[in-house]
């Protein structure tokens, strides 16, 4: 059923192959018949698995590495222009090509579901991957982060959905036509690429505008900024809104959330009748990115109960509140949470799966310029832990900016009566945290950088 090969992507280079978006167009490609090629600055899990599928992955960025005989060079917006394989290219003339033109290449003759948002949608992407999977229906995928289960970001299927991740932080997501279009939530990020919540909304309506006639926008009636660009949108011909969440107004409405455990279940409304499925990961903002994959999945034709079983089947997104493991006593779970509202989301959900233990942080913040703006925040929702660490900036694509460093976060964490201690060598953090931790705590790494490779670092401490 899927289409093949598109011209341009026969032998195509990845510049940063290793990237979650990047090697989940090179794992399609190459289960497709494309000869892969690609670099990245490091070795990895991810360029072995590549390997493994016939893919040539070099190590490093150097311009021998680009073939003469590639079709194209796939590129994210992270690659910078002096790159020299991306000058090499220039100088053989071999095309450019986004990675968001290269997915949107791969869902040409297919139904596609995008799922959008300012987060969630690794979550709910996955969600739905492992339904349609668990249904039979052999999807394709495409997602930021590796699921729990299949151990992959991304495959070719041989049925007729692609599900993909649209990014909105460089405006990648206006590349996509799909059948189906899911957002979360609208909230002002990415500052580096949007000065307004103006630029946020006219991003996201440009997102809608692109749905197929007859095709779905699946948005959430609680979220504010959903509202408001449900709101703008409405009108928009030949468009279909399907809206869900816990308001009263919810065409899938959520009756109830009870949480057990590092598990939830949930109860919904949906045509009049009660739905009850069970989510295997703890707190509400996961439930309701459940809920979003359902009505997702209810829009292309899917019965609804045969979903709601299938989505119980997700098992989790490595580090979206995943478990590392325990030693002396102490569980150890990791999570991506790098925005205000995710940190407060999965801090709630932690503070309501630790019942009366404690929970102890280890938040490394991203970005300087999300530090800038929104570091006061991010020090408020560290005041829901029991004590936390927080180490210096994980600069990413970045460069520094004058002033901004993590003491921003952490006077407005004890400004708000949180226990919070700085840490600027990584390294030692593993003691730091063996000698605060308690028999029954909970820890939790939080961030989008390399603080996830604290966790087993911290098992192995507690475990001596």
């Amino acid at each position: 059923m899927a289409p093949g090969i598109p011209a341009a992507m026969e032998r195509p280079h990845f510049i940063g192959i290793g990237g979650a978006g990047m090697s989940g167009i090179a794992k399609i490609l190459t289960r497709r018949g494309a000869k892969v090629a690609g670099s990245d600055s490091k070795e990895s899990a991810t360029a072995e698995a590549l390997r493994a599928l016939g893919a040539t992955v070099h190590v490093g960025h150097a311009a021998g590495h680009l073939a003469d005989d590639a079709t194209c060079v796939v590129v994210s917006s992270a690659i910078r222009a002096d790159n020299p394989e991306l000058v090499r290219a220039g100088d053989l003339a071999i095309p450019v090509v986004h990675r968001s033109d290269a997915l949107a290449s791969l869902m040409e003759g297919l139904r596609p579901i995008a799922v959008a948002g300012t987060h969630g949608k690794t979550t709910t992407t996955s969600m739905l991957a492992v339904a349609l999977t668990e249904l039979g229906l052999d999807p394709s995928y495409a997602i930021g982060g590796d699921l729990a289960g299949p151990g992959t970001n991304a495959t070719h299927g041989e049925g007729a959905i692609f599900v993909a991740e649209a990014d909105e932080s460089d405006r990648s997501f206006h590349k996509y036509d799909p059948e189906v279009a899911i957002v979360l939530n609208v909230e002002l990020d990415h500052h580096a690429n949007y000065a307004s919540m103006d630029e946020i909304y006219d991003s996201f309506e440009t997102f809608v505008g692109k749905v197929v006639p007859d095709g779905t926008l699946v948005v959430s009636a609680d979220q504010a900024g959903a509202v408001e660009l449900t709101r703008r949108v409405r009108d928009l011909s030949a468009l279909k809104v399907v809206t869900y969440g816990e308001s009263a107004s919810a065409d899938v409405r959520v009756h109830k959330i009870t949480q057990r455990g590092l598990t939830s279940e949930v109860t919904v409304v949906l045509n009049g009748k009660y739905l009850t499925f069970t989510v295997s990961v703890p707190g509400r903002h996961y439930a309701l990115n459940a809920v979003a994959a359902l009505a997702a999945g209810v829009a292309l034709g899917i019965p609804a109960h045969n979903l709601a079983s299938a989505l119980g089947k997700y098992t989790g997104v490595k580090r979206r509140l995943q478990l590392k493991g325990e030693a002396a006593g102490v569980q150890v779970i990791d999570s991506y949470a790098h925005h205000p509202t995710e940190m407060t989301a999965d801090l709630e959900a932690m503070r309501g799966a630790a019942s009366d233990a404690r929970l102890l942080v280890v938040f490394q913040p991203h970005l300087f310029s999300r530090t800038q703006e929104l570091g006061t925040e991010m020090g408020q929702a560290l005041a829901l832990a029991d004590a936390s660490v927080v180490l210096d900036i994980y600069p990413a694509r970045e460069d520094p900016i004058p002033g901004i460093t993590s003491t921003l976060i952490i006077d407005a964490a004890q400004a708000a009566g949180a226990d919070v201690t700085a840490v600027h060598d990584k390294a030692t953090v593993p003691e730091v945290i063996a000698g605060m931790a308690k028999p029954g705590d909970l820890v939790l790494t939080m961030g989008a950088g390399d603080v996830t490779d604290l966790g087993p670092q911290i098992l192995d401490h507690l475990s001596s």
